[in-house]
Parts: C-alpha cells; structure tokens; sequence
C-alpha cells in the first residue's frame, strides 16, 4: 500500500489528476489489508477535494466494514451516500443484509429487503440465500422455507448453498421427515449435492441417533461421485464414538492417514472424548500425543475428557498437575472443567484440595456458575460443614449466580439426615417461595 501511494503522489506531482477507478483501488486495497478505517479517512479526505466516487467505491467501504464486523458503521455510512447522484445496486444492499443475517438481526435485514423492492431493485440469489441463513439461525424455519416458495415464484433458481442451508437447519432441529422432503426437492431441481449436502444429512443422522444411517451415506459418498472430506469423517468419528464404538472410530482416523487426510481439532477431541469414556486414558494420552506431533491445537475441549477420565478414575493428583499444565500453556481451562476437578476431589474425600481449586478459580478471575457452585456444595455437606455450604449458597445470590433446584435438594436432603430439621424446612419454604 505504501508503494500504491507513492504511485498517486507521482501523479498528482505530474499534474495528472486521480480518476474514480484509482481512487476506489486504493480504497479496496486497504480494506484488503485491514486498514478499514484507514481506507474511510482516505475516503473523507477524497469527498474533501472535491473527487467524485460511484457505487462501487461505496459497496468497496461497505464490504469492508461488514468484514470487521461493523455493520452499524456500514448501515450510517449507506445512509449518508447521496442517492440523487449515487444509485444504489442489489451487490451493496446484499452485503449489509448478508452481515446482519449473520448477527441475528434478521427483522432489519428484512427491511432492507422491503426498501430494495421500494426502491426498484429486485433481490437475487445472494439476497435469498443470506435472509435464508438468517431465518435458519434464529430458528424461524417456516419463513426460511417461505423465501424457498417466493423464489421459485420469481424465477429465481435455488443453488446447492440454498438448499444446504434449509436441510442443515432442519437436521439439526430434529426434523428428518421435513429434510429429507428438501433434499427429493434438490434433486428434482436438479441441483446436485455436494460434501456439504452429505455432511448435513449424516450429522442429522447422527444428532438423532441413528449412525447406522449416517454410515451408509457416507460409504455411499464417492458412488454419487462425492468424496468425503476432513469434516465428513469427523461426524461419523464422533456418532461412533458416542455410541461406544471407538475401535470402529480408530479404523476411520487410520483410513485418513491412509489418505494422507489431516484430522483436525474436532476429529480428535471426539476420538480422545471416546477413548477416555470408555475407559482407555493411557490410549488417549497418545492421541493427545499424536494431536501435538501432527501440528493440530489441543483445546480446553480435549483436556476437559482427560480431566473427567482422570477424575473418575482418582486419579487426582495428574488431574490438579494437568489443570497447572494446561494454564501454564495459556489454555483457559472454562467453569465445566474446574467443577469437573472439584466434584472429582470432593467425592473423594480431598476438600482442603478442592476448596484451593475453587479459590484458584476466583483468583483467575472467573465467574462461576451453578453446577460449579453445587459441586462445592456437595462436597462441603459430605464434611457435614454446613454453615459454610450455607455461606456459599448465600454468595450465590449475590453474585448473580441463582441456586437452582440441585442447589436447593443438595442442602436439604443434606441438612434433614443430620437432624437439620429447622434448617432444612426453612430451605424447603424458601424453594417454594422460588418456584422450584
């Protein structure tokens, strides 16, 4: 970009005056570098001097906020642009409306919509696509299917993205009947699925417990001339080892090396998640092992199935050394994990261990939640502490972290069989009086 500058400060220095095209690339070429707001300076300093810009040169700065996340910046900017002289067009509202989808905003985004139709200016594929995305994201299925009809009424031909996102949306919703209707209406369209297609069909499969299914169409993959990818593996990794079946889910990460495939993060946490679950850390810790050597981040995911594995198996001390580990690495470990830890020291009879863990958690910084606070709880009721489980139950409150029913049952069934009985009554009132 510097080079690009210097190159204008020629032109101007040989009297030669910089035209709309020029001006908009060197707009273009900050955003593509990041300099987003480097680029809207420049742009004040151009209007400033008189220079005329077009609608591309504003879609340029549009798209460029929309890329670092500043829709609203994006939205006062097209606002501002003078459409007397400047003539909006369907890429720059498609930019906006594809950003606010993105966000959830979907009841602006369908404004825009309605002021492009007002305007004169027909939506298209990407209009469709990106309202679509929005209506899935929000959960709001029937108007996703709606814009599907509107389409077809309009002419406009649905592409395999459109069709992606709805069968995705309905998988995961749960609704199989309704996206396997979508997916006959693909073909008779024919549009031919993709990887995409196939990866949303098995881990709906999946999500519904049915792998078997979800099996057969990722054996059938390449027949339909489609090859599995890095992801399609992953889901089926992960059914299988859902169900325990975690030899089966070894064969597949091997026919990736086969393959010359590189799992990745999601691939292994599934496999270490299923080895640790079915009781085989040592085999765990050498997938962890291979995580590392095949340059592939372990995340707080993969060690919280370690730190359960470990826990259940009291193995306790590794755990705490692991949780030291972990920090000292830079990885946060999150609140599941640390109640993984303390629920794992409490049952085993090591609170002075899990009363430093949980001041541990404080110290960081970290705000706890329920099943945290319960854990400690638990635990300080076994010890028959109940003054300070009570303590604790008060501190939920006022920091906001509501006790829940668990929270309430714990201290009463507690409180009652050591003869607590005013003390566990009053608490019966009180979870009452919350509606518990």
């Amino acid at each position: 970009m510097n080079f690009a500058f210097s190159v204008l400060a020629k032109i101007l220095k040989l009297g030669y005056q910089p035209d709309t095209i020029m001006l908009t690339m060197l707009m273009k070429g900050l955003c593509l570098s990041d300099n987003v707001n480097k680029a809207l300076q420049f742009h004040d300093i151009v209007i400033a001097h008189g220079y005329r810009l077009n609608v591309v040169s504003y879609g340029t700065l549009i798209n460029g906020l929309c890329k670092i996340k500043q829709t609203r910046a994006a939205i006062k900017l097209f606002r501002k642009i003078e459409w007397k002289v400047i003539k909006p067009n369907v890429v720059m509202y498609n930019v906006i409306i594809d950003s606010l989808c993105k966000y959830k905003l979907v009841n602006e985004a369908l404004d825009l919509h309605s002021e492009m139709v007002v305007r004169g200016i027909s939506p298209d594929i990407f209009t469709y696509n990106s309202l679509m995305y929005g209506f899935c994201f929000v959960g709001r299925l029937k108007e996703a299917t709606d814009l599907l009809s509107d389409m077809v009424m309009k002419n406009i031909d649905p592409d395999v993205y459109t069709f992606n996102t709805l069968v995705d949306a309905f998988f995961k919703d749960g609704r199989v009947k309704e996206a396997k209707s979508l997916l006959a209406v693909m073909i008779k369209a024919a549009v031919k699925p993709d990887v995409v297609t196939y990866n949303s069909l098995m881990d709906g499969y999946c999500l519904v417990n049915e792998v078997s299914k979800g099996k057969h169409v990722f054996s059938t993959m390449p027949q339909m001339g489609v090859t599995p990818d890095v992801h399609s593996y992953s889901i089926i990794i992960k059914g299988l080892c859902e169900l325990k079946m975690v030899d089966e889910a070894m064969n597949l990460l091997k026919e990736m090396h086969r393959k010359s495939m590189i799992p990745n993060t999601v691939t292994y946490n599934s496999l270490i998640d299923g080895l640790c679950k079915s009781g085989r850390i040592s085999n765990a810790w050498k997938l962890l092992d291979e995580m590392h050597d095949r340059g592939q981040p372990a995340d707080v995911i993969t060690y919280t199935s370690l730190f359960d594995a470990l826990c259940k198996n009291k193995q306790l001390d590794e755990a705490t050394a692991l949780l030291k580990k972990i920090e000292d690495q830079g990885i946060q470990p999150d609140v599941y994990t640390y109640s993984i830890l303390i629920q794992g020291l409490c049952n085993n009879g090591r609170l002075e261990s899990a009363k430093e863990v949980f001041r541990h958690f404080f110290i960081k910084g970290y705000h706890p939640n329920v099943w945290l606070c319960n854990a400690m709880i638990k635990g300080l009721c076994k010890e028959h502490l109940f003054d300070e489980a009570l303590a604790l139950k008060t501190k939920m409150d006022d920091s906001g972290c509501t006790p829940d029913a668990i929270t309430f049952h714990i201290l009463i069934s507690a409180l009652f069989e050591n003869n607590e009985k005013k003390k566990s009554h009053r608490l019966l009132r009180e979870m009452i009086a919350r509606g518990l």
